[in-house]
């Protein structure tokens, strides 16, 4: 019988491809709960803008549930913010909700003109969440991966400007999208590089607004692709690509954009994409963040576990940021099951 790992042990060992004792449960993404939330003392608002809270509330789903990680920042305002976005927090709000974007630099792409800081390591909320990263490493560290995230260059386009507009036009002038895109791949390999030294284990990248039910597979591989592999090429590793949405048609794509592994939602079809990527290449997935783990029920839970790891998974992964008001018992349920059908030792 192996020895046991502990979980930062058992996620370094995924990574480096290495011989571990069962299958993670794990994330790169937002994984903090209104229980994690309240055990803690925070506001869910004000955890986008203050370090220590930002600190407690990511730890608090590692300790509350043995979640195998703890990850910042929560929200998708972080780089657009530094480059002079207005960002609504919703200060006097009660309830979850997620800061959004309330100007944009410009509403046509052909207006943009982008002015990245001196030095992002100051600007906006990058501090925040540096701080952040050094505070867990000090206090749980040593017993879980501490994660960070970044926008994938596309989706950080769609913030900056109008979504739609942007869209258009990578069909129109994809030449003028791609200088946009150039310009934003240097931010965000900046960002992770900021990141990693303050700490960081591990980096997600998340281009969550290149999806299959967004662009073709063809503006894929021809407009994002190629600042995916050139921002994945300089990060260090690890490294995950995570995309949302219907990745079936592209998960081969992804594959070759070079990170350590490939994180997919649950509109992938995890045993199609494995016969695609073939058995090396890493897959994170599946786990549905709302409809299960806030409106399913444990044995919900336990079954999407058991299917995933079946089909492939080389972690169990949420598909997005687990929804805050995610239950105790489907928390527990996640964690249960992938120790009880993740084991590879015998």
């Amino acid at each position: 019988m192996k020895t046991e790992l502990n979980s930062r042990e058992r996620v370094l060992r995924l990574f480096r491809k290495e011989e571990i004792d069962r299958i993670p449960v794990f994330s790169g993404l937002g994984n903090i709960t209104v229980d994690g939330l309240n055990k803690c003392g925070c506001r869910f608002v004000d955890v986008h803008v203050d370090a220590r809270k930002m600190a407690s509330a990511a730890a608090a789903t590692f300790q509350m549930f043995g979640f195998e990680c703890a990850v910042v920042p929560f929200d998708f305002g972080i780089e657009p913010q530094t480059l002079g976005c207005e960002v609504n927090f919703y200060p006097h709000h009660e309830d979850v909700i997620y800061p959004t974007i309330k100007k944009n630099l410009a509403e046509h792409i052909e207006d943009l003109d982008i002015h990245v800081p001196l030095d992002l390591a100051k600007a906006g909320r990058i501090p925040i969440v540096t701080e952040a990263i050094r505070l867990l490493k000090e206090e749980v560290g040593k017993q879980v991966v501490v994660g960070a995230v970044i926008l994938g260059p596309y989706t950080l386009a769609g913030q900056v400007t109008d979504p739609g507009n942007m869209a258009k036009l990578a069909f129109k002038k994809p030449d003028m999208v791609h200088k946009v895109l150039d310009i934003l791949d240097e931010v965000e390999i900046e960002t992770a590089r900021i990141y990693k030294e303050a700490g960081a284990d591990y980096i997600t990248i998340h281009e969550m607004a290149a999806g299959g039910e967004i662009l073709s597979p063809r503006m894929f591989g021809t407009l994002v692709r190629p600042h995916l592999e050139r921002i994945i090429a300089t990060i260090p590793s690890p490294k995950v690509l995570h995309m949302c949405g219907d990745t079936d048609a592209i998960v081969d794509q992804m594959a070759l954009c070079g990170a350590d592994a490939i994180s997919v939602e649950q509109k992938n079809h995890i045993a199609e994409s494995r016969k695609k990527v073939g058995p090396d290449v890493h897959i994170y997935g599946n786990i549905d963040t709302f409809r299960l783990m806030v409106a399913g029920k444990p044995e919900d839970v336990d079954n999407a576990v058991k299917v995933a790891i079946a089909e492939g998974v080389n972690a169990v992964w949420p598909g997005c940021d687990i929804w805050p008001t995610a239950s105790q018992e489907n928390m527990k349920a996640l964690i249960a099951a992938t120790q009880k059908y993740g084991s590879l030792t015998s």
